[in-house]
């Protein structure tokens, strides 16, 4: 396992996701103040999909360097408001998730059969007559 690569591939993951909330969060503003100036970055981001967020922004740099220099502020507050509680949020939430998952893995394995009820359903296949061959 390498971890570096894990935490390289990880953050690459995370700066993407925090350029596609920045985004958000720039569109919402124009869309208030400036409809005009959002339905273009509403169009950009429909061409250019935030797949990598350092590509979209080398893009966006090209056609409205006014707006990639506001989604890189808002993405670099963003990241400086979940910086010191997101390392802890991200171990306890991963902690409850796979405690969970134990826990409805072992229900599986652990559920029992109510004889009450498997004795009820042989008797209502007894109950079936059996088709013979010449009905068919």
């Amino acid at each position: 396992m390498d971890l570096k690569k894990i935490a390289k591939d990880t953050t690459k993951t995370l700066i993407t996701y925090l350029t596609y909330q920045a985004v958000r969060v720039v569109f919402e503003q124009l869309d208030e103040t400036e409809p005009k100036r959002a339905y273009w970055l509403h169009q950009f981001a429909a061409r250019e999909t935030i797949k990598d967020g350092e590509v979209f922004l080398e893009a966006l740099f090209r056609e409205r360097q006014d707006l990639a220099f506001r989604i890189l502020t808002v993405r670099e507050h963003i990241a400086e408001e979940l910086a010191d509680f997101l390392p802890e949020l991200v171990r306890t939430s991963m902690q409850q998730a796979n405690t969970s998952q134990r826990k409805q893995q072992l229900e599986r394995m652990t559920q029992v059969v109510d004889p009450e009820a498997s004795n009820l359903r042989l008797d209502s296949v007894a109950d079936i007559e059996p088709v013979s061959e010449a009905e068919e």
